[in-house]
């Protein structure tokens, strides 16, 4: 069996036309799987195929409830594991894939309208009992896509992404627009694999037909036969053998009807826990969806906090890049700064040596002037000297003068 959640719902094939069960070993195995639903009723579910399984699966147990009128068929269908548990009931999903669909507008036969706002799942279902192909699509509650599908039916490609088919029984065209070029050709091929398979699934049942028909001409002949016998033969004789051709019919109908009513017992128990397991699921379906609402809105209250939190992030990146370009500024004026502080102990450093020399100097400047200063007062005592012999030597002329 397909379970939800695995390769069926990845897209995996399943090889149709599988045998089904006996009921008697459906009803069996309702029980434990009966018991495994209502145990994991309270299971957070986050895988959204399972829920829509179980809403495509509650669709097909409704419209099998109704295309039947006799209470075993009901029973036959019906027993089977809820989607709660993973187990498909009688349709097995064989392709899945995601698209656009859309259905042809009733009125001008030409537009195209969107059933869905958004890419939904589409999947291709094998019903085993009908031994019928279907495609089947589920948007939240609603069924937008339920096309069986017939030898005569042609899936077209209209572009690159978008194909379409017409479906008669629906009366409408569908229309699938993929992701991928490569998503619609998975898609057209699987189309036309399942549409073989239904061709040689009615010629099947047509040969199947054809036999049963054969079967009742010849049983028909043999009777005739029997009868001309039965005629030929004395009344007593032939009055004999009706009584106990009535005798065994009516001890047999007998047997029938306790036998009948013991199963129609045994199915009206079944369908009535079917019933309360059903009503149960939905009571799950609402609490998933309560579920998922309330962690939808927790996945918006976190985005937005992410947001926030990534404006955050920005500013402080921002403030970064300010606070990297400041440190850059301080290294350039730092160097700078040492530059110049090399270069004023540069400047300092000659500066001083140029004072040491001009100290040197002022010292050499008035050693000399002392040195000049004690030559120039010996000279101008030399000079005194003289002057004061030129003195006394003009004296001594003028007394010469005078005495001559």
């Amino acid at each position: 069996m397909c379970r939800a959640g695995s390769s069926c719902r990845a897209g995996g094939e399943r090889t149709p036309g599988a045998p089904s069960e006996r009921p008697q070993e459906q009803r069996r195995r309702w029980g434990c799987d009966e018991n495994k639903m209502l145990s994991s009723e309270g299971h957070k579910s986050s895988d959204l195929s399972t829920v829509i399984t179980y809403l495509f699966q509650k669709s097909v147990l409704l419209d099998f409830l109704q295309d039947n009128d006799a209470i075993g068929q009901e029973s036959v269908s019906l027993a089977s594991s809820s989607p709660v548990s993973g187990t498909v009931i009688r349709e097995q999903p064989i392709f899945t894939t995601r698209a656009h669909v859309f259905q042809i507008d009733p009125s001008t036969k030409k537009n195209w309208v969107p059933a869905s706002k958004q890419a939904v799942t589409v999947s291709y279902f094998y019903d085993v009992t009908r031994s019928s192909y279907r495609i089947i699509s589920v948007d939240g509650a609603k069924v937008i896509i339920n096309s069986t599908i017939t030898p005569n039916m042609t899936f077209t490609k209209t572009s690159q992404k978008f194909g379409q088919w017409a479906d008669s029984r629906a009366n409408t065209v569908f229309g699938l627009g993929f992701s991928s070029e490569q998503q619609l050709t998975k898609f057209a091929e699987k189309f036309q694999e399942v549409k073989e398979a239904a061709r040689l699934a009615r010629d099947k049942s047509q040969e199947k037909i054809e036999t049963s028909s054969n079967h009742s001409q010849a049983s028909s002949v043999n009777g005739t036969d029997d009868e001309k016998a039965s005629h030929a033969s004395p009344a007593d004789t032939h009055l004999k053998s009706e009584n106990d051709k009535l005798k065994i019919a009516l001890t047999q109908s007998a047997a029938n009807v306790k036998k009948w009513e013991i199963e129609l017992q045994t199915l009206r128990e079944s369908n009535a826990r079917l019933t309360t397991a059903l009503q149960e699921s939905v009571a799950s379906v609402e609490q998933w969806k309560k579920q998922f609402s309330i962690c939808r809105d927790e996945n918006d209250r976190l985005r937005s906090k992410i947001e926030q939190l990534e404006e955050q992030c920005s500013e402080i990146n921002r403030e970064k890049e300010k606070n990297t370009q400041l440190k850059s500024r301080i290294e350039e004026l730092e160097s700078e700064l040492r530059e110049k502080e090399m270069a004023a102990e540069r400047d300092n450093q000659n500066l001083e040596d140029k004072v040491r020399s001009l100290k040197t100097d002022i010292e050499e400047s008035k050693y000399r002037q002392r040195h000049l200063k004690g030559e120039l007062k010996s000279f101008l005592e030399v000079l005194d000297g003289k002057i004061d012999d030129l003195h006394d030597f003009r004296r001594g002329l003028s007394k010469l003068g005078t005495d001559n």
